[in-house]
C-alpha cells in the first residue's frame, strides 16, 4: 500500500520551490533603483565641473608662467569679466541669434540631404559602387577649401555659408544612415515584407528605427562638420548689419583684444558643449531602449 504525502507537506515543499525559482529569477532581471533627480543631476555634473576645473587652472597657469604677455594670453578672470560685459549688450545676443539661426538652417538641410541620399546608396547597389566612396572623399574634405568656390557661385551672402555648411555636413550624416542600415539584420526585412511594410512604410517602421544607433552618430559627427564650417564662414563671410559668432571673433582679433577673442571662442565651446550633449542624451537613450545600458550599474 502507497504511502501519500500529507498534503500540508507537499505545499511546504511548493512554497520553498518557488522562494528559490524566484531567487534565481532576481539574479537574471536587472535591477533598476531609481535615484533622485538630485543625486542624477550631480552625478553626471560634477565631472564637467571637474574638466572645467582643470582647464582653467592649465590656463592660469600658462599665464603665471609668462610664456606670453597679459595683453596677448590674458588669464580666465580677465577673460570671464570681458565676456559679462558683452553679454550686457544687445549685439552680443544678436550675434549669437543669427549664428544659431544659420546653424539650424543649415544643418536642418544637411539631415534632409544627407538622409535622403544615404538611403538611395544603401539600397542600390549601383550607386553604393559609384557614389559610396565619393561621399567619404566629401566627408574628409576640409570645409575651408569650399568656400572659394562658394564666394564665386554665391558672392559674400547668406548663401555662401549654408552652401559650405551643408557641404560639410551631409556627407556624415550620410555615411552615419548607411553605416546604420548595413547593420540591420536581414531578417528584419524578409519580415517586414510578409507583414506587408513595404517602400515608405519599410523605411519608416525597419529600416530608421533599426539603423537609429549609426544614424545618430552620423548626426553628431555632421553637427561637428556644420559647426566648424559655419564659425570657417562667419570669419570670411562678413555681411553688414548681420553680427554673429564669427564676425565678432575677427573684428576683436582686428583690434589686437584678445580677452574679447577669447571670450568669443570660450562662447563657441559652451555652444558645442551644449550641443554634444543633445546627442549624448539621445545616444544613451537608445541604448536604453536596446536593451545595452547596464540598468543595475
Amino acid at each position: 500500500m502507497a504511502v501519500e504525502t500529507p498534503p500540508r507537506a507537499a505545499s511546504v515543499e511548493d512554497d520553498v520551490l518557488d522562494t528559490e525559482i524566484a531567487g534565481l529569477d532576481a539574479l537574471e532581471i536587472p535591477r533598476s533603483e531609481k535615484s533622485s533627480l538630485r543625486s542624477r543631476l550631480w552625478g553626471g555634473t560634477w565631472p564637467k565641473l571637474i574638466a572645467i576645473g582643470l582647464v582653467l587652472s592649465s590656463w592660469q597657469a600658462v599665464v603665471w608662467s609668462g610664456w606670453r604677455p597679459p595683453y596677448l594670453l590674458p588669464g580666465p578672470v580677465e577673460v570671464f569679466e570681458t565676456l559679462f560685459d558683452a553679454a550686457a549688450t544687445a549685439t552680443f545676443w544678436q550675434a549669437i541669434l543669427i549664428t544659431m539661426q544659420r546653424a539650424a538652417v543649415g544643418f536642418a538641410l544637411a539631415i534632409v540631404i544627407g538622409t535622403v541620399i544615404g538611403f538611395a546608396v544603401s539600397r542600390s547597389k549601383v550607386l553604393r559602387s559609384g557614389v559610396g566612396s565619393l561621399i567619404t572623399g566629401l566627408q574628409s574634405m576640409p570645409s575651408i577649401a569650399w568656400f572659394p568656390l562658394a564666394i564665386l557661385l554665391f558672392r559674400l551672402s547668406e548663401t555662401a555659408i549654408l552652401f559650405v555648411v551643408v557641404i560639410g555636413a551631409a556627407p556624415s550624416i550620410a555615411n552615419g544612415l548607411i553605416t546604420g542600415i548595413d547593420h540591420i539584420p536581414p531578417l528584419w526585412m524578409r519580415a517586414g515584407k510578409v507583414l506587408g511594410a513595404r517602400g515608405f512604410a519599410a523605411f519608416r517602421h525597419i529600416v530608421l528605427p533599426g539603423a537609429m544607433p549609426g544614424y545618430v552618430a552620423g548626426l553628431k559627427q555632421g553637427w561637428a562638420f556644420a559647426w566648424r564650417s559655419l564659425m570657417a564662414g562667419e570669419l570670411l563671410v562678413i555681411i553688414a548689419n548681420r553680427p554673429s559668432v564669427g564676425a565678432l571673433l575677427q573684428f576683436n582679433r582686428d583690434q589686437s583684444d584678445a580677452a574679447g577673442l577669447l571670450a568669443m571662442m570660450v562662447v563657441i565651446l559652451a555652444i558645442g558643449i551644449a550641443v554634444d550633449t543633445v546627442f549624448g542624451a539621445a545616444d544613451r537613450a537608445i541604448r536604453a531602449r536596446r536593451g545595452l545600458v547596464d540598468t543595475a550599474a
